[in-house]
């Protein structure tokens, strides 16, 4: 889809997420080894991890709702909410509960 925000395309990372290209690569890179990009059941995602965590990062740094984000991301308000919903924190996080990591 023509016009829409996506990370690859290294303009659109700093204004939506404060990272340098680099540090957001570094983020993927984390995000994938920590098993976030695994196959799993179900209907797969529709957008690559990369534009998921650029999604989720402009989410946290603009406070823009869901319905702002979903058509500049070219998705649909119910797959973004899926999107930031999966970047939760939630209680089966190995990282949830601990005192570093509010959930």
């Amino acid at each position: 889809m023509a016009g829409v925000i996506t990370a690859s395309e290294p303009s659109w990372i700093a204004p939506f997420t404060g990272l340098s290209p680099r540090q957001f690569g570094k983020l993927v890179t984390v995000l994938r080894r920590d098993g976030a990009d695994a196959v799993r059941r179900g209907r797969p995602w529709s957008l690559p991890l990369e534009d998921r965590a650029l999604l989720l990062a402009a989410y946290w740094r603009t406070n823009l709702t869901m319905r702002q984000l979903a058509p500049l991301f070219g998705v649909s308000k119910s797959t973004a909410d899926r999107i930031i919903d999966s970047g939760r924190c939630s209680p089966s996080s190995p990282a949830c509960g601990s005192p570093r990591t509010p959930c």
